[in-house]
């Protein structure tokens, strides 16, 4: 293997600091920000903040010189694989044996039938493309904009489609943030049951303690369960996408296309696999989950530097109808499946 020159290497480095500042000081004020009582209350995590401050601020006259363009897409593409891969840090598969059978097939129901439904209706009812439905799809049915971020190198998402899949996370996973927890006392379920159907249906992590805190400590761990075991299914839906979207190429080039497997989902499920056995100091996994926290963090402010309203306009109403619609599906068709499969299991 050929070696790089200090030279190149400092060179590189030149090219790529003033993007990472960037990214990484607007990544800072979102981690920061998501810290505040107003902002915690209301699930707004470090993520949702990061894209939004990081549109605002790539619409100012500074934040458009061509200088911090390289370290931008290296926050974009480079830096988010790796947080894809740091964030298995989260899992365990001992968080599959809390869940149950029947939690893991309430699971496994919602993230199909969700990204089944999300991609008829996109592509058939309301006409959008391939990428941005598998987008949208991907970000409602299993760990929003994580999900989202980490299809967008497998379908070769453009920065505008991203930004409107993750758009939709936001808005939507919001509302339900605030309404579930009126819908409790509707809804006749013990609380930890209420925190299974939460954690199953509602888009983001931090989305779903928000919703199941307030209504115990019994409902707030399943929920955290539920949905950490949703976002475990990232991998395979990654490498089951990659294969899908192989052979749509292939059809369409009218031959052959090698099925290119993400290497960050592959590192994604090692790490899940690999780091409870080999019982790391609980300081040492605090500092990679916070290095992790800042790698997404910086992926998220760079998509939203690159990312401008106008785009957002361009692509009109039909996603948030899209992302409405599953919403709706979430709340009551997961509600169905969430009391449906345990009287079959009884």
């Amino acid at each position: 293997m050929r070696a790089v020159s200090p030279s190149l290497l400092l060179a590189s480095m030149r090219r790529l600091l003033p993007g990472l500042a960037l990214a990484g000081a607007i990544a800072a004020a979102a981690t920061a920000a998501a810290g505040l009582p107003g902002f915690a209350a209301h699930g707004l995590g470090a993520l949702t903040l990061a894209i939004m401050l990081g549109i605002a601020v790539g619409h100012a006259p500074a934040a458009r010189r061509a200088a911090a363009g390289p370290g931008i897409e290296f926050a974009k593409q480079r830096l988010l694989r790796l947080g894809i891969v740091l964030y298995g840090l989260r899992l365990g598969l001992a968080d599959l044996g809390a869940l149950g059978a029947t939690g893991l097939v309430i699971d496994l129901l919602m993230v199909g039938t969700t990204f089944a439904l999300a991609y008829a209706l996109g592509r058939r009812v309301f006409g959008l493309d391939h990428r941005t439905t598998v987008l949208i799809g991907a970000g409602s049915s299993i760990c929003g904009a994580a999900a989202v971020m980490a299809c967008a190198p497998v379908v070769r998402g453009r920065a505008d489609e991203v930004a409107v899949a993750v758009s939709t996370v936001v808005v939507f996973g919001t509302l339900a943030m605030f309404a579930y927890p009126l819908a409790y006392p509707l809804l006749g379920l013990e609380a930890s049951r209420f925190g299974l159907y939460v954690g199953s249906t509602l888009h983001e992590v931090a989305q779903v303690v928000a919703a199941a805190r307030p209504l115990g400590e019994s409902a707030a761990d399943a929920a955290v369960v539920a949905k950490l075991a949703r976002v475990m299914l990232l991998a395979p839906f990654l490498l089951l996408l990659s294969a899908w979207d192989a052979r749509g190429d292939a059809d369409d080039a009218g031959g052959a296309r090698r099925i290119t497997v993400p290497w960050f989902a592959l590192g994604f499920v090692a790490v899940v696999l690999l780091h409870p056995w080999l019982a790391l100091p609980p300081a040492l996994v605090d500092t990679l989950l916070a290095i992790d926290g800042a790698l997404l963090a910086m992926a998220m402010a760079a998509l939203g530097l690159t990312t401008h309203v106008s785009a957002l306009r361009r692509a009109g109403a039909r996603p948030l109808a899209l992302a409405a619609l599953l919403l709706v599906w979430l709340a009551v068709g997961g509600l169905a499946i969430n009391v449906g499969v345990p009287a079959l299991a009884g």
